[in-house]
């Protein structure tokens, strides 16, 4: 009887120390993964105050020059007016959604807009904001990633189950551990019920 306890204490023993070894070395690895989808994450609860991919500035000014209503811009003379904003070397090409006005697509998403008659210019300028934009992964950047985030997600099961059956005792599954993970589920679930 008492081999029988001594053995299944070493088993259980033998268990935790796998699930301790599981839990650290997967959480190392994982560990950037982590970071950035809780920054990712942040960022998307927030995206009505904060755009995390582009930085978007709205500039409206007047041009000095008048063109009379008939004018019809070439490359050449857009790509001038677009040096003001340091877009002269994004034009793709422009159109005339009406007689005063000219407006002009750019290769970086911004937009260029001139009123003609009373030469003011309406520029929307996008540029990718610097580290948020390639952290941002909630939108999945291609099939590759994918395969990954799945793999991170399987591991951050298994990060969880491991850390949960690796302490005994009061800190354990029984004790205030089960007590923390009964909360850290209530929290989600009643959030979704109210």
């Amino acid at each position: 009887m008492g081999k029988e306890i001594k053995i299944n204490l070493v088993t259980r023993n033998r268990f935790r120390r796998y699930c301790r070894t599981v839990h650290s070395h997967l959480s190392f690895f994982f560990m950037g993964v982590i970071l950035i989808y809780a920054v990712s994450g942040i960022t998307m609860n927030h995206l009505k105050d904060f755009n995390p991919k582009y930085y978007i500035t709205v500039n409206n000014y007047t041009v000095k020059e008048r063109f009379p209503p008939s004018h019809k811009f070439n490359k050449n003379e857009i790509v001038q007016l677009l040096k003001e904003v340091g877009e002269q070397d994004n034009y793709i090409k422009h159109f005339y959604p009406n007689n005063s006005t000219v407006k002009v697509f750019l290769k970086s998403g911004s937009s260029y807009i001139l009123d003609t008659q009373t030469g003011n210019v309406a520029y929307e300028g996008i540029k990718k904001r610097p580290v948020f934009y390639q952290l941002f992964l909630h939108y999945n950047p291609g099939t590759w990633w994918t395969y990954f985030s799945d793999l991170s997600a399987v591991c951050l099961i298994l990060i969880c189950i491991s850390g949960i059956l690796m302490n005994k005792g009061k800190r354990g599954l029984f004790g205030i551990g089960g007590i923390e993970l009964l909360a850290g589920i209530l929290i989600p679930v009643l959030a979704l019920i109210l």
